[in-house]
């Protein structure tokens, strides 16, 4: 062979075997350098420098703008297809380019950015180069409402789970966000004192108080100390978010806490409370609360009064002050006391007026005649309006000089207009007693000159008891025919031999001035003067049955319970007290007699 055959053949061996270590470098799955060669409708021709050129789907290269000639990095898929052509792909040259760099921010701990694309089932879809999951309670510190809001947004995050196998990379935003609000709260911490004004933003509210955002730092503002006045709820001064300029009071580095103040940011306005609001002055204020035992009046911005229920009038009985008064309204009142210590003030607004019961004794001797509308009828007396926010009670005793009366109603009716005697006046306690019985003569006072034992009187049945029964006479007076007088013969029950209303004819057999009673009998009307003596002497030793005892004690109890232990109540709505056990003894010793 000659020379330059030896030669040529040397040159082709080495050209054949530089070609095929230039093409042994282009490996399936590496990511290489191309040219575009050509833009088709569904694919571009890309010039990687193998022997055959490569295709890429145009569906690739939407979000770019690309030209003839343009320089792109691509995947290379397969080296040869069933055409004979290379397959790239550009998309994952880069996912697999964004994964590496994935990859090498998780491992050194840094943060990486990405875009928020998607609302899905437990969180986000964030495009950071490649695909990854924000769960929902990594978002934020405080879990969003609505995810919907942070769609399209740029944040920063952290990798906190990679898995290569899979392709699956999970982020925190709240990582971040908590490490941000760390290093604010430790410079906050250092720099801070208390006495500072900081700027915050209210970004809780509990029954106790607000929590204040100061660049990361959380302060409590209790609600002692966001108004001099008093408040119910700190939503009465704060919405959540609202920007609110406060005062540090403590700093604890410690345990970081951090107490704020409102009210610091203002003077004092009880300092000199007792020189503004000096006792019995008057003062004007808005009505802020209606409690079932009193009114609070605004008299300024922090401070309150209190206008007890009991101090809005002299003389209507005010159960609630909701019934006089309403909120917002502006009422005067008088100052009645004052506790700096407590912050509190006394109002009175019936101190405004004179007090009607001063001059009560001047205006209602007693034993003056006076007049006046039955306001109210209780089972133990009558009330009865003498002015306006006074009344005078007729006590069921007082109404009658004669009958045993249970109730008022059966001799008066609401509405009517009655006359009365003043008996006595309690100024102390705000009450008239008054008597219409008194109004006339004591009957019984001359009893013993209308009735006589042995005289024939007539009347009508009045009530019937078990023990017998009461007779109307002349002169509304009481007459008491007892069982035992009805008849000769035995009787068991009065209403066998009586009812109510019948007339009847009895002989008095007894007169007692001094305990009111006049003993008649049926029996005794045909009586001889002996017989009738007799009679006579044997009903003064008659005891009466345990119902005679029972109906007196009653009438006995009706009087003695509203005498001084009743309570004192026109509207009727307050139960009379139980009579004193020394009373029930003397009355049962008078129904004994």
């Amino acid at each position: 062979m000659s020379a330059e055959a030896v030669a040529g053949a040397t040159i082709n061996e080495e050209l054949s075997a530089l070609i095929d270590s230039k093409f042994r470098l282009y490996k399936e799955g590496s990511i290489v350098n191309g040219t575009i060669l050509d833009i088709r409708p569904q694919v571009v021709i890309v010039d990687i420098g193998y022997k055959s050129e490569g295709v890429i789907a145009t569906a690739e290269f939407e979000d770019d703008e690309i030209e003839e000639g343009d320089e792109v990095e691509v995947l290379l898929e397969r080296l040869e297809n069933d055409e004979g052509m290379v397959v790239l792909s550009k998309e994952k040259a880069a996912h697999k380019q964004n994964w590496e760099k994935i990859v090498k921010v998780f491992e050194d701990g840094g943060l990486v950015k990405g875009k928020v694309k998607s609302v899905v089932k437990g969180g986000l879809m964030v495009n950071v180069g490649v695909e990854a999951f924000l769960p929902g309670s990594q978002v934020d510190i405080i879990p969003p409402k609505d995810l919907n809001e942070y769609v399209g947004n740029v944040y920063e995050f952290k990798i906190v789970k990679v898995n290569d196998e899979r392709k699956n990379i999970v982020l925190s935003r709240r990582e971040v966000i908590e490490a941000e609000r760390a290093e604010r709260r430790q410079r906050f911490l250092q720099t801070v004192k208390v006495g500072d004004m900081v700027t915050g933003q209210v970004k809780n509210l509990t029954d106790f108080g607000a929590f204040v955002d100061l660049e990361g730092m959380d302060g409590l503002l209790h609600i002692t100390d966001m108004s001099w006045g008093r408040i119910n709820h700190p939503s009465e001064m704060l919405r959540i978010a609202q920007e609110v300029e406060v005062q540090i009071l403590d700093v604890d580095r410690e345990k970081e806490r951090v107490s704020l103040g409102l009210k610091q940011m203002t003077d004092n306005p009880w300092e000199d409370i007792e020189a503004k609001y000096p006792m019995g002055s008057k003062v004007k204020g808005k009505v802020t609360k209606l409690l079932p035992y009193g009114a609070f009046v605004e008299l300024e911005r922090g401070v309150e009064g209190l206008v007890h229920v009991s101090e809005l009038s002299w003389v209507k009985r005010i159960t609630r002050p909701s019934d006089v008064l309403e909120l917002d309204q502006v009422i005067e009142a008088s100052v009645l006391g004052i506790s700096i210590e407590e912050q509190k003030i006394s109002l009175g607004v019936r101190q405004l007026e004179p007090n009607p019961w001063d001059e009560i004794e001047a205006r209602y001797p007693v034993g003056t005649k006076v007049s006046g509308q039955v306001r109210n009828l209780t089972a133990y007396g009558a009330f009865v309006g003498l002015e306006e926010g006074i009344d005078g009670m007729i006590h069921v005793s007082d109404l009658s000089w004669t009958r045993k009366i249970n109730h008022p109603s059966e001799i008066l009716k609401k509405a009517e207009d009655v006359e009365a005697v003043v008996l006595s006046i309690d100024k102390e306690n705000q009450r008239v007693s008054l008597g219409i019985k008194q109004l006339d003569n004591d009957p019984w006072s001359g009893i013993d000159t209308k009735f006589k034992v042995g005289d024939i009187v007539k009347g009508s049945v009045a009530k019937i008891a078990s023990f017998g029964a009461f007779v109307s006479l002349d002169g509304d007076i009481d007459g008491l025919i007892h069982i035992s007088q009805l008849s000769e013969e035995h009787v068991e029950r009065v209403k066998d031999i009586l009812k109510v209303t019948d007339e009847v004819e009895a002989r008095v057999i007894k007169v007692d001035k001094i305990e009111r009673r006049i003993g008649l009998s049926i029996k005794a009307v045909e009586y001889s003067e002996e017989q009738l003596q007799k009679e006579s002497k044997s009903f003064e030793t008659l005891r009466p049955s345990s119902d005679l005892v029972g109906l007196e004690h009653a009438f006995s109890l009706a009087a003695a319970a509203t005498t001084e232990e009743e309570v004192w109540s026109p509207s009727g709505d307050t139960e009379p007290k139980e009579a004193p056990a020394e009373e029930e003894e003397k009355s049962a010793e008078k129904s004994e007699e």
